[in-house]
């Protein structure tokens, strides 16, 4: 039986000339730059928000697993372990379309995207706030104690002030992923970077809105991939 290749090649419609009208027909997408900027403003917004209250979930949860009452560590370990455990394809799906049979229906698809990021961004940033805490000598909670603070106390002035100074090169990277993890909304049809793209690449049959969306990701989330080794550095040198 002769080997047949997965892919059908057509050389016929390959060459430069092409590629340019197929692949970097620019004044196409210019002609819909409201459309296209309209959408990164949702991308970053759904991002922003979402990091934001992804941080002060995952703090929360941090704190609960953490801690030496099972009662407050087990749910918590629980629900990091459904979040990271499983595709957020998956999660947006459920929390849009499943969740309305138990009663809860989201207002707008900004919302239902809003929530899914939140609460599988949350996992990931409990175990980098996690990991932040426990790297705090030990006898800075000692010494907290010692001084006549409460256990709350000395997790609140002196342990979490240090440890998110620590935790900011991860989070930078978690907030990158999260970028790119927004375009996945797009599978319930919010209208962000990604989908907006897709839409005028069908319309048009051309592949140039597609590009376009590629290299605004890449524009966001270069400086922050770069910014975050540059603080992984700067505190790598203080601590050694």
């Amino acid at each position: 039986m002769p080997f047949e290749l997965p892919v059908e090649f057509n050389l016929e419609d390959f060459s430069l000339e092409t590629i340019r009208e197929k692949y970097l027909d620019f004044g196409l997408v210019a002609e819909q730059y409201d459309v296209i900027l309209q959408a990164v403003l949702v991308t970053l917004v759904l991002a922003l928000l979402a990091e934001g209250l992804g941080i002060v979930l995952g703090l929360g949860l941090s704190l609960m697993k953490i801690s030496r009452s099972w009662l407050l560590s087990f749910p918590a370990q629980l629900y990091i372990d459904l979040f990271r455990g499983t595709p957020l394809l998956v999660q947006i799906i459920f929390i849009y379309f499943a969740t309305p049979l138990i009663g809860i229906r989201f207002s707008s698809l900004f919302f239902a995207g809003l929530t899914a990021l939140m609460l599988n961004g949350a996992a990931y940033v409990a175990e980098i706030f996690r990991s932040g805490i426990q790297s705090i000598d030990k006898g800075q909670m000692e010494a907290g104690r010692a001084s006549g603070l409460t256990y709350t106390q000395t997790m609140r002035h002196i342990i979490v002030p240090q440890a998110f100074r620590r935790v900011i090169p991860p989070l930078t990277n978690e907030f990158v992923m999260l970028v790119k993890d927004t375009s996945i909304v797009s599978v319930i049809g919010l209208e962000e970077l990604l989908r907006s793209a897709r839409v005028l690449q069908s319309s048009t049959a051309n592949a140039t809105p597609l590009v376009v969306a590629a290299l605004i990701y890449l524009a966001i989330c270069l400086p922050l991939i770069y910014a975050a080794n540059g603080l992984e550095r700067r505190l790598n040198r203080r601590t050694a």
